[in-house]
């Protein structure tokens, strides 16, 4: 008789990440799988950092319009001779898509954009809040 482990948040766990993967595919259809993203709220930024390790940074788009961040890429198989001899395959390949709403805070004429060793780091810097004006009412 062998003994099989129960962990019920496991099963949670899985179910979580099924919807969420429903969710995804179904907001950003052209996206064929999704880096791993942090986001870092700092006194004076905002900072994205993005897991795109063997992507070329000439071939990531950055761009923000609306106060909607969006980061898209797309890694290639190296050659297509070698593929044929993978055993196995757990890297994501093809283009990916992800979109941020970016606060009323951030200073949108001065988001900068790098990356350094796989991970691209995108910059927002804060601006002040505009405070509420307060208006004499004439009667």
């Amino acid at each position: 008789m062998s003994l099989i482990r129960y962990e019920p948040t496991s099963l949670l766990s899985q179910f979580h990440d099924e919807v969420s993967r429903l969710f995804d595919a179904r907001f950003s259809p052209t996206s064929e799988w999704s880096p791993a993203v942090d986001i870092k709220e700092t006194e004076k930024q905002y900072v994205i950092h993005a897991d795109v390790p063997g992507i070329d940074p000439q071939s990531l788009d950055v761009t923000l319009e609306n106060d909607i961040l969006t980061i898209k890429g797309e890694r290639r198989w190296e050659d297509s001779a070698e593929s044929e001899n993978y055993k196995r395959v757990e890297r994501a390949r093809g283009t990916f898509f992800r979109r941020f709403v970016l606060p009323d805070t951030a200073d949108a004429d001065s988001v900068s954009a790098k990356t350094r060793d796989g991970v691209l780091e995108v910059v927002i810097p804060k601006q002040e809040r505009v405070l509420p004006r307060k208006i004499k009412i004439q009667s």
